[in-house]
């Protein structure tokens, strides 16, 4: 309950303050899907020239982007930590959440929420609906509750991934500069795994499981068949992922000694 208060208070002061601005926000959302705009028609376009990608049709790879843009866009709005080298070490604001009572990475997530990045789950998700009616296949009544639990299992992967990296700089005062790289490596989860050589795709799924937050959840709903135990895993990976990253954030955070003067 304590942290259900907190997530409505900041979510009152967030609104307050991008209601003073509604022309940014709405500037922000219209960007925001102006990009995932951008990568459809990307794929449209090639589909204009191709019948299939590997073994995937057009269709398929819709599905697939639409689930991949579902847990980046809830994940965006919670954990948008970009700046945190910056902001936090570099200007010590680090040391002001610190000195507070609640754990001090929920404070992060909860002073850098975008809500304007749920738009583009629901723009996914809506990409979904549009594929599987074109697609044919029909529901199962356990197939929504799938669908959560791998949703669920793919923000975490997100969240581990992103955690895990941004915990280096507790370690270092300089920015790392890897964020860049791990936005543009996590793309390669919105096509088929398939479609990669041996290596690459080994390292999409169990070093940098990219692999679980596009395709293999998908491929679910896609191929049960052949992918659907395997995409059971999503939400094993995700918590073994995201408990390790966390595990790595505390130890930095017990080895951060301030920001100095």
């Amino acid at each position: 309950m304590f942290y259900a208060g907190l997530l409505l208070d900041y979510l009152k002061n967030y609104m307050k303050t991008r209601l003073t601005y509604r022309a940014d926000f709405w500037i922000e959302v219209l960007s925001d899907l102006m990009f995932n705009g951008l990568n459809l028609f990307f794929i449209l376009i090639v589909f204009q020239h191709t019948a299939l990608i590997g073994e995937w049709n057009e269709h398929e790879i819709l599905f697939i982007y639409g689930y991949f843009m579902v847990p980046y866009g809830i994940f965006s709005t919670f954990f948008n930590l970009w700046g945190f080298t910056e902001r936090y070490i570099v200007k010590g604001e680090l040391d002001r959440i610190l000195t507070r009572p609640a754990y001090n990475l929920i404070q992060l997530m909860l002073e850098n929420m975008d809500p304007s990045s749920s738009f583009s789950a629901l723009t996914g998700f809506i990409i979904m609906v549009y594929s599987w009616t074109h697609l044919g296949f029909s529901l199962t009544w356990y197939d929504p509750f799938v669908l959560v639990l791998l949703v669920a299992g793919s923000m975490m992967i997100y969240g581990g991934i992103y955690i895990l990296f941004t915990s280096l700089s507790l370690f270092s005062d300089s920015p790392t500069g890897i964020l860049p790289f791990l936005w543009n490596l996590q793309n390669y989860g919105r096509y088929p795994m398939t479609i990669y050589n041996k290596l690459l795709g080994f390292m999409l799924t169990w070093v940098l499981p990219f692999g679980f937050v596009g395709f293999y959840p998908a491929a679910f709903f896609l191929d049960r068949e052949n992918w659907g135990d395997f995409a059971l895993l999503t939400p094993l990976v995700g918590l073994g992922f995201l408990t390790f990253a966390i595990i790595i954030w505390n130890f930095g955070i017990k080895r951060y000694r301030g920001a100095g003067s």
